[in-house]
């Protein structure tokens, strides 16, 4: 069973962003513009618009024209998109526009300033439907035909996409079509990463709800201008302050001409501004800026093995023998539940781990007695495994003065007497000394105590094997 979500990402050591000049954080403000995308019986759709807008608890009315709910929508691209507009252009400060194609469309003039002021416009579909409930065709088609009108109004086709309201396979679809530098339509990060689809990086560009302005009109969201400010500043400081600890951060800021667009809630996007621009190591791009430079200075690199894709006769190949001589290990960790959780050392051991755990005492005993004795008879015969035989050398087992392989064999037969199996431990994390030491103070534990540790140094030689086939 293959689980597709990707719970992991970049873990505990993101990579270092090199942001332009050193900057701590890319700050990217994005403007959507959907005035005259929205539904509305005049664009053909069965009700009118009831999101994002200043109507308490407003539904859709079937059939019907939602006047004030129309005008609220107007208000953005008659004053609010200007009122913004002459904010970022005066201070010179780059944009990216999602624009809704049918908005785009009805909004020559907002368009042409958008292109005199240098913005960039990317793809915010071709209407503002929610497209959950969509078949993947239709919503192939609409994917293509946004496409299509986007660039036949703005004069380039969109390289960057973000849907918003998406369905499951909306990242799938615009991956697939293959023009876009970067979508986003995920929330997972504070960076850009790839995501592969049929075999192909795309790269994406996170987004952010959090620090957007949508939640002016959604409960417990911001009441007034100050509260967004406040918002948008906390977020800023933390990510600032990790990028002054050596990991710097992006910062997305979402906009709407209809919402933030209103003078008392435009306020607080103007402090929070004037307070950035009074900062050092700050880089404001455009998304496509970002994207630019995650692809010259981060380019993809496709890992050599990924665990949770491969067949199970490679998975075997690999990992059969990591539980020294028990595939039976692999068979069952292969047909848990894996992922990109997974792909890494510490995912594939913990999971391998699980089905050692979950196993019979027998069957445990069983992978026990499956290692050889410490420069025993095997080791002598060169009869050991290759991973057993490296790790026995990386401890000087290999050797041993006539005196030192006596002392060996004299304890491993105690051993094997008293416990029933093997002395196991993982050599690879101890000198000869401390191996020689371990076995005497190890022969006074009980049968109970000994199974417990000898079972925890075979997960720890898994690990270490692990770590040597995915370095």
């Amino acid at each position: 069973m293959r689980y597709p979500r990707n719970l992991l990402g970049y873990g505990p050591n993101p990579p270092d962003a090199q942001w332009p000049g050193g900057a701590n954080v890319a700050v990217q403000f994005v403007l959507n513009y959907e005035e005259g995308g929205e539904n509305n019986i005049l664009h053909g759709d069965a009700a009118s618009e009831a999101f994002l807008v200043d109507v308490i608890g407003a539904v859709p009315w079937p059939g019907k024209r939602h006047w004030n709910v129309e005008s609220m929508y107007e208000y953005g691209a008659r004053a609010g998109f200007w009122r913004l507009h002459r904010f970022f252009t005066r201070l010179g400060l780059p944009i990216t526009v999602y624009g809704v194609a049918t908005a785009l469309e009805r909004s020559p003039e907002q368009v042409r300033a958008m292109l005199d002021a240098g913005w960039e416009i990317a793809s915010h579909g071709l209407k503002w439907i929610d497209y959950r409930d969509y078949d993947i065709e239709h919503e192939r088609e609409d994917l293509h035909a946004a496409i299509k009108l986007h660039t036949e109004v703005v004069g380039t086709r969109p390289i960057g996409w973000y849907c918003g309201r998406t369905s499951v396979n909306t990242v799938d679809l615009a991956s697939e079509e293959g023009g876009f530098i970067y979508i986003s339509d995920t929330y997972d990060d504070d960076l850009p990463y790839y995501r592969e689809h049929m075999g192909a990086p795309q790269l994406i560009i996170p987004y952010s709800l959090a620090t957007n302005d949508m939640r002016f009109t959604t409960a417990s969201g911001f009441a007034n201008g100050e509260e967004f400010f406040q918002m948008l500043k906390d977020t800023f400081d933390v990510l600032w302050a990790e990028g002054e600890a050596g990991s710097p951060k992006m910062m997305s800021v979402g906009l709407h001409c209809r919402l933030v667009g209103m003078p008392g809630r435009f306020a607080g996007l103007q402090r929070f501004v004037d307070y950035i621009l009074g900062k050092d190591k700050v880089w404001i791009a455009s998304r496509i800026d970002i994207a630019r430079h995650w692809l010259r200075t981060h380019p993809y690199e496709k890992p050599e093995i990924v665990p949770s894709q491969l067949a199970y006769a490679d998975f075997a190949l690999l990992f059969g023998n990591v539980f020294e001589h028990s595939e039976w290990v692999a068979e069952r960790t292969f047909k848990r539940e894996m992922g990109p959780a997974h792909d890494t050392a510490t995912g594939l051991h913990a999971l391998m781990c699980q089905v050692f755990r979950s196993a019979t005492d027998e069957e445990r005993l069983g992978v026990l007695k499956a290692h050889p004795d410490l420069a025993g008879k095997l080791a002598a015969a060169r009869r050991l495994t290759s991973a057993s035989e490296a790790e026995q050398a990386s401890a000087g087992l290999d050797a041993l003065t006539d005196a030192e392989r006596e002392a060996f064999g004299i304890m491993n037969r105690e051993y094997v007497d008293k416990f029933g199996f093997p002395f196991i431990i993982a050599v690879r994390d101890n000198t000869k000394a401390q191996i020689m030491a371990a076995f005497e103070k190890r022969l006074a534990n009980s049968r109970e105590q000994e199974f417990a540790t000898a079972c925890k140094q075979v997960e720890r030689i898994a690990e270490l094997r692990i770590r040597q086939i995915l370095h």
